[in-house]
């Protein structure tokens, strides 16, 4: 420890005898004129950089930024400061920074070298990791913004339209100005008829020509938008139909909502309007400053300084408006997701007169938002008031400088007009340019969001080819061990083995919790199974086509699920070959054709909202019918008898009895169904703990015996 100190005191020392042998050495070479005075600052400058940077490699061997940035900055600053006073001032003679043994100007740009330097690293430090966090958040936004372009292909045609109306726009609005500080000298010195009515005449055309092109540009640029946001929005509900049920079990809703909604606007906006504000900036910026350079270059040295600093600026307010920004989104989300939870469980809501409760609950939800809200707002207040003070700064420098220039003639009041007309531009340009960056930042996290779910692949795959012609419908569970991916600690079946023959009931039974919905979720393929698998005619259910599995193997649930249409759309949904005969047979398997012909529109009725203008026992009804319509060869009957009377339970009954090779699956808390069955399973502690016939199992008096006693006791 000790000797490394020593070596960076040793070095120190060196470099400082050094830089001051160089420096005091350059004043004594005496040049004439102001061009060779410059030449000399400049060399000694480049040789003090050199023969320092030698120096401290020699004797530390390595050179951090810092260091580099500091030496950098106190040999070229003398310079840099004679440089620019006698190119503003236009004053060619030597002045105190660079004469014979000025130890004070050393001084003086040792401290300004070493401030800087230390506000830099403060501000921006140097780290290998964050520079290689930097460096793969810039590839992964770059390769994003690509992916989003690539997605835009369709509007192509619109954007080169938009693109092209935008030059249009930009070059004639460059020269308003132009004109306008011609005007200006025209009407201040000799009035000359033929130019000042060129001048408006040129100020007219351009005007109505900037008009055109932007209206046009932004016609098609929101055009553009609009159909690629609708087409990113189809696109993710279709990936997100593809999940299994499990990925909808760990994703909250208002995530889903907010991606659906928001992230595909903003997603929408990353080529489109960005790159549209971003290229009309970057083309007006680029011919202001060769106008204002045309018109001073000295004067537009002075407001090219403002760039640095609104940089900067830009940059600590980008990097904490993201972090509160997405703050915000989460909050969002989670408060939309409360507002879904209590809308679409209303019915307890009131049951329990929790209604000023979740009220309470939404509303420290939405504070938390605004508390965000507030902050993010500070900090953009904060922002803005820093940027009209940097502006503001600027135009009093500008008003300055230019008054001398006049004065000393060498420029019009005219051509001071027109450039303070491009200075106020410049620097909203300026600002735009570093702001659009850090929004399109936002928008490509947006993206990113977006293709996240764009790209997952379900857990379930649904890749199968086999569809035969005959399926006999004979399923086998073989040793099936299961958790559910929300609770993967938790085994819910346990080496579970049960084989349902063609033309045969099989009825599950058990104690709630047991696993009997489980079989039916496996059997629907909303879930793989961990070990085991399950075999449809002695093939894994995944080997099956995707469509064709679950229209030979149909399920009606407890809780039917109707949407919004007629009877006939939901009684076909998902069907697209379909006649009326067969949904009329369909529904009378169901007893469900007479209460339906009994309404005034018959199947053309509309159902309502999942289904509100039916009664519980005819959406029940509705949903056998659209299971039956798709001539099921494995039929599921989840608890379907809780919303059916007695005689309605015994029509349904005795329809199904009239598939011969049909193989049915039945839960159901009901004496009578289960003791028609064929084959009964007790299903406990994740496994069949028994197998029989009614009477069989009644005989053993066991789990069965003692089930039926609690549960189907009468």
């Amino acid at each position: 420890m000790e000797t490394t100190m020593s070596r960076k005191l040793v070095a120190l020392a060196v470099a400082v005898c050094v830089d001051m042998l160089l420096f005091h050495a350059a004043g004594f070479v005496a040049l004439r004129g102001a061009s060779w005075h410059l030449v000399r600052l400049w060399v000694a400058a480049v040789l003090r950089c050199l023969a320092v940077t030698l120096v401290t490699l020699l004797t530390l061997g390595t050179l951090r930024p810092v260091l580099i940035r500091f030496i950098a900055a106190h040999c070229l600053l003398s310079a840099v400061f004679e440089t620019g006073t006698q190119a503003l001032y236009g004053r060619f003679g030597e002045s105190d920074c660079g004469s014979v043994a000025d130890t004070r100007c050393w001084l003086m740009c040792a401290g300004a070298s070493l401030a800087a330097a230390l506000f830099w690293e403060i501000t921006i430090p140097d780290t290998r990791e964050d520079e290689a966090a930097g460096k793969e958040k810039k590839q992964k936004a770059r390769d994003l913004f690509l992916r989003v372009v690539r997605m835009y292909k369709p509007q192509y045609p619109l954007m080169i339209g938009g693109f092209l109306f935008l030059s249009v726009a930009v070059i004639c609005e460059m020269f308003i100005p132009f004109y306008t500080g011609r005007v200006i000298d025209i009407l201040g010195g000799q009035y000359q008829s033929n130019e000042f009515l060129t001048a408006l005449l040129f100020m007219g055309l351009y005007s109505l020509g900037s008009s055109i092109g932007a209206g046009c540009r932004g016609g098609l640029f929101l055009c553009a938008i609009h159909a690629f946001t609708c087409r990113a929005k189809v696109k993710l509900f279709e990936a997100l139909t593809k999940q299994e049920i499990g990925f909808f079990e760990v994703i909250k809703t208002g995530d889903i909502t907010s991606r659906l909604s928001k992230d595909t606007t903003l997603m929408g906006r990353t080529v489109c309007l960005n790159v549209n504000v971003l290229l009309r900036t970057l083309i007006k910026t680029v011919g202001m400053i060769s106008l204002m350079w045309s018109l001073s270059w000295k004067l537009t040295v002075v407001v090219l300084m403002e760039t640095p600093l609104t940089g900067y600026l830009q940059n600590i307010y980008d990097t904490h408006y993201q972090r509160l920004f997405k703050a915000v989104q989460d909050s969002m989300a989670v408060a939309n997701q409360a507002a879904n939870e209590v809308v679409s469980g209303i019915r307890v809501v009131r049951s329990f007169n929790t209604g000023k409760h979740e009220a309470c609950r939404y509303d420290s939800l939405l504070m938390k938002t605004h508390v965000l809200k507030t902050q993010r707002d500070t900090i953009r207040a904060v922002y803005l008031l820093a940027r009209r003070l940097t502006g503001f700064g600027m135009q009093v420098a500008v008003l300055y400088y230019g008054r001398l220039f006049i004065q000393r003639g060498q420029m019009t009041t005219g051509n001071l007009v027109s450039l303070i007309l491009y200075q106020s531009n410049l620097g909203d340009n300026i600002r735009t340019v570093i702001y659009i960056f850090g929004d399109m930042l936002n928008s490509v996290g947006a993206a990113g969001k977006v293709f996240e779910y764009l790209d997952r692949k379900p857990q379930v795959s649904s890749e199968g080819k086999l569809a035969p012609d005959d399926l006999e419908g004979r399923v086998r569970f073989q040793k099936i061990r299961f958790s559910y991916p929300a609770h993967p600690e938790k085994t819910v079946l346990q080496d579970f083995s049960v084989e349902l023959k063609p033309g045969q009931v099989t009825a599950l039974v058990g104690k709630s919790g047991e696993g009997k919905s489980t079989c039916v979720s496996l059997l629907e393929r909303f879930y793989d199974p961990q070990d085991g698998e399950i075999l449809l005619d002695n093939e894994p259910l995944k080997s099956y086509d995707h469509r064709f599995l679950h229209r030979k193997v149909a399920v009606v649930s407890q809780e039917p699920v109707l949407f919004s249409g007629s009877i006939r759309q939901n009684i076909i949904y998902g069907l697209a070959d379909c006649s009326l005969d067969e949904i009329q047979e369909a529904a009378r398997k169901a007893n469900a054709h007479d209460f339906i012909q009994k309404l005034a529109n018959g199947y053309d009725t509309d159902v309502g909202e999942g289904g509100s203008k039916l009664s519980k026992s005819e959406k029940q009804r509705i949903a056998i019918a659209r299971a039956l319509v798709r001539q099921p060869q494995v039929l599921i009957l989840d608890e379907i008898t809780s919303s059916l009377d007695t005689e309605n339970e015994t029509k349904v009954h005795q329809a199904l009895a009239c598939g011969p090779r049909q193989t049915l699956l039945v839960i159901a808390h009901s004496l009578k169904t289960i003791e028609k069955a064929d084959q009964i399973v007790v299903v406990g502690d994740g496994s069949a703990l028994e197998r029989g016939t009614h009477q069989e199992l009644m005989e053993m008096k066991g789990n069965y015996y003692k089930l039926r006693e609690n549960l189907f006791s009468e």
